[in-house]
């Protein structure tokens, strides 16, 4: 077998999945007194659900819960306790990374995998639907040998097992490289091809009837985009839209078609630099009229669009919290209310059936990890699914609030920070826990780490440093090339503020981040020797180039994101805490898990190697079974003792 033909009968062996059935308890009904202290093993304890999906009909949710210790892919009743409860287990080296139900008898899973091709880590995505009756997997595009091929594009609305998903059958630069369009049966897994593939597209966009009618160009190794559009299926798809990445033009972005014509919906910054959502002529690119616009301070990230693919139900917004507003009349005014009935909490719609009656609702709290309910809009009530966290049910722990300090060249930077409950906040030792990303923020969300370290008595302050995204674009630029500088100074000047305040003890300070943040924990010792007391890298970056590089491999677009970090910084080998060990003072964790398919396992094992070289404090916590985000109750556990331990040797509260 040559090494082609090897490359093609890998990518097309896929996932294995394996289907267990779970009896997964029902929460039992709360009583009170709940203990004020908490142990490790109570925050480490997995969600009951997340993402979870109402079915068309109201009748069952699909999510990925919490079962024996495992996160996994499961369809529960929501009514009947005898019915048939199915669960997928995700195999190693694979994340889920989004679920939808195609009818009320069919869910469509997606899952990535890492595949070691030639010697290089490949991202490769499948989509595998669940027959909830059957209990059958059936693996969609089965015979398709290209990197993505999962991505649905259309759904039927007539209750057939029918959708539209663009996939590759090639991962070389040939006709077959370009993602066509097949719609499937998830049933039976017959696919028939609807649309070809075009030279450089790698997105396609239909209509709420399935035609395909908008296609995205992107050439990854010249940085180009172009837009092909089409009104029906019986015209030819045209070019109407070009950008430059290296110039930071953007092409049209349509979240939704409007019936009949040209128009559509479109996200896009308002005169005011403000982020708004617009009716569009796609032909022209121009606006028609401004249909909402995203409060001061709010950026949308994307937007909430009905099955039918041309009404937009409500956007998502980034900001101080990660919330959703309803533009659709109903939806905001049941919002309010329920709102308004416990108005000391937050309310979300997390998801609704097809005719929108029947709906799932959390009602949780940054210091609280919250409630799951089911409401009918015909009743009126709400009862109580499940505690997302059986353990800690809806205490309120550790307080929460944002606050906001001046980094040392006047930049206003926003940070969450959370302080032991019980405690006087006045001099106590300090975790500065910086973010993963480094494009992301973090919000008043429940963030179990952060109420772990502050139920040990530590003030935790988790500063959105500049770069950060949900503060707008011109902030997010200001990381750029300040990687390792500006933005580690943001970070000490938190700490700084912190201190100034009199809430922490800038002498009794330790570091600690996962991801990026990991990366800013190593670099932070290595930096600043003399102002951490202690680091904590959690499944963090040592070597920046290998990082790099191993992004231009991985992903279908590597190039353009080798370009988004070659921005953040002209010289990787400089800011690499693996290259500067010789720098560092003050005791070192590092936490990796062997299953982590986004940041290298190596990147710990050779910071640890280096440091026990140079003679310095390190201690590693290797985890078997441990993936990126710690998805296994086992692996948290052992990451928050971990830190527990060493904490209380190296920052003792007391």
């Amino acid at each position: 077998m040559n090494m082609r033909t090897m490359r093609a009968v890998l990518l097309g062996q896929g996932l294995a999945l394996a289907l267990a059935q779970s009896a997964l308890a029902q929460a039992p009904a709360a009583t009170p007194g709940s203990p004020a202290l908490h142990a490790a093993a109570d925050f480490a304890a997995l969600p009951f659900v997340e993402e979870p999906e109402l079915s068309p009909n109201g009748e069952w949710v699909a999510g990925l819960f919490g079962v024996d210790g495992q996160r996994r892919v499961c369809i529960l009743p929501l009514f009947d306790p005898k019915a048939r409860r199915s669960c997928l287990l995700v195999p190693d080296m694979a994340e889920a990374h989004g679920l939808e139900w195609v009818n009320d008898d069919n869910l469509i899973l997606h899952l990535t995998a890492l595949q070691q091709i030639e010697g290089k880590g490949w991202y490769v995505s499948r989509a595998y639907a669940l027959n909830r009756n059957t209990n059958k997997i059936t693996k969609l595009l089965s015979g398709l040998n290209g990197q993505s091929a999962d991505k649905v594009v259309w759904t039927a609305r007539d209750g057939s097992p029918i959708v539209e998903i663009a996939a590759q059958n090639s991962i070389y630069e040939e006709p077959e490289f370009w993602p066509a369009v097949y719609r499937v049966n998830v049933e039976s897994g017959v696919s028939t091809k609807v649309q070809s593939g075009a030279g450089d597209v790698m997105n396609w966009m239909t209509d709420g009837a399935g035609t395909v009618r908008l296609g995205y160009g992107y050439d990854d190794s010249r940085r180009k985009s172009r837009v092909l559009y089409r009104r029906t299926a019986q015209e030819s798809l045209r070019i109407i839209d070009r950008a430059d990445d290296r110039k930071r033009e953007e092409v049209i972005d349509p979240v939704a078609f409007l019936p009949e014509g040209d128009h559509g919906i479109v996200v896009h910054k308002d005169d005011k630099d403000r982020s708004a959502l617009f009716e569009v002529d796609l032909t022209t690119q121009k606006d028609v009229r401004a249909i909402w616009t995203a409060p001061e301070g709010s950026w949308i990230a994307s937007t909430l669009t009905a099955g039918d693919r041309q009404t937009v139900l409500g956007v998502y917004l980034n900001g101080r919290e990660r919330d959703r507003v309803w533009l659709d009349p109903a939806l905001a005014a049941l919002q309010a209310a329920l709102a308004k009935s416990v108005s000391d909490k937050r309310v979300h719609i997390v998801s609704f059936s097809r005719d929108r009656q029947r709906m799932l609702v959390q009602i949780d709290q940054a210091d609280t990890p919250g409630t799951l309910y089911f409401f009918d809009t015909s009743e009126g009530m709400l009862h109580r699914y499940a505690w997302m966290n059986e353990k800690l049910r809806s205490e309120a722990l550790n307080p929460v609030r944002a606050v906001q300090y001046k980094a040392r060249d006047g930049l206003e930077i926003e940070g969450i920070l959370t302080l032991p409950k019980g405690r006087e906040a006045k001099h106590l030792p300090v975790i500065v826990m910086p973010h993963g990303g480094p494009w992301w923020h973090d919000t008043l969300n429940y963030d179990y780490w952060a109420q772990f370290l502050a139920s040990l008595g530590y003030a935790v302050i988790q500063p959105n440093f500049r770069g950060s995204t949900g503060y707008g674009e011109a902030f997010e630029r200001k990381g750029e090339g300040q990687l390792g500088l500006a933005m580690q100074d943001d970070l000490n000047d938190a700490l700084k503020w912190v201190a100034d305040q009199g809430i922490g003890d800038a002498k009794r300070a330790c570091i600690v981040g996962a991801s990026y943040g990991g990366y800013a924990a190593m670099w932070g010792l290595a930096r600043d020797p003399d102002l951490w007391r202690c680091g904590i890298s959690i499944s963090g970056v040592a070597s920046l180039r290998r990082e790099v590089d191993d992004m231009g491999d991985a992903s279908i677009n590597g190039h353009t994101n080798q370009d988004s970090w070659k921005r953040m910084t002209p010289d990787f080998i400089a800011v690499s805490p693996i290259n500067a060990v010789a720098k560092i003072k003050a005791p070192m964790l590092l936490v990796h898990g062997k299953m982590d398919v986004t940041v290298d396992h190596n990147q710990s094992v050779s910071m640890s190697v280096r440091m026990k070289s140079a003679g310095k404090h390190v201690e590693f916590v290797s985890l078997p079974k441990a993936d990126h985000y710690f998805t296994r109750e086992a692996d948290r556990l052992a990451l928050l003792q971990a830190m527990e331990r060493f904490l209380k040797v190296n920052n003792p509260v007391d």
